[in-house]
């Protein structure tokens, strides 16, 4: 049996280090809900992931492959024009927690995730964990500032007036309880959007 060698390892041995992203790959970095469901559909076809010790999950990818994505509680880290960007990567040696940690092992079978799958069980998670993509631009209700990520998270019903829809930023929409009617609307609406185009 032959045993093939990394594309790429990281040069620390003792500690996390601070290394570039664009150089050898970039990461998608996914909030901690997002990121257990969507590794979780991936399975075996994820490649390695480092976790940190707030939660968050990062995915190495092709540099390049993830730099035109939008998704809530999803970044993309890639070289920027005029600044580099970093991220804290473990030893090899570092599969366990607490703190900065491959939760998926750097291995020859789990290097790079594929950038379409990954995106496709991200998707999949941002719908599964925070509703329906709304359009545009809200306001959360609670503190009160415009958000490019909106959370459907009640409607308003009322007899004779048209429904109100209430939207929160991500942080914000975990602390409120779920609406199951404002849930099954806002699916609803969705669907009969994709219906029309």
């Amino acid at each position: 049996m032959t045993t093939r060698p990394l594309p790429w390892t990281p040069p620390n041995t003792e500690d996390a280090e601070a290394l570039p992203v664009g150089t050898w790959w970039d990461a998608v970095r996914a909030a901690p809900t997002v990121g257990e469901r969507a590794l979780e559909l991936l399975g075996d076809e994820t490649g390695a992931v480092i976790q940190d010790k707030h939660g968050p999950l990062y995915w190495l990818v092709a540099v390049g492959s993830a730099t035109s994505w939008h998704l809530r509680q999803v970044r993309v880290l890639t070289e920027l024009t005029d600044e580099r960007t970093y991220l804290g990567v473990p030893p090899i040696s570092r599969t366990e927690g607490p703190g900065i940690h491959w939760r998926v092992p750097l291995s020859a079978e789990h290097y790079l995730t594929d950038a379409v799958k990954l995106w496709g069980a991200l998707a999949e998670a941002d719908r599964a964990e925070l509703g329906p993509v709304p359009q545009g631009r809200q306001t959360c209700y609670r503190c009160q500032l415009p958000t490019d990520e909106p959370v459907i998270i009640a409607i308003e019903h009322s007899g004779s007036v048209a429904s109100a829809t209430i939207y929160a930023c991500p942080s914000h929409a975990r602390d409120h309880p779920r609406d199951a009617v404002a849930q099954a609307a806002a699916r609803r609406r969705a669907l009969d959007r994709g219906r029309v185009r």
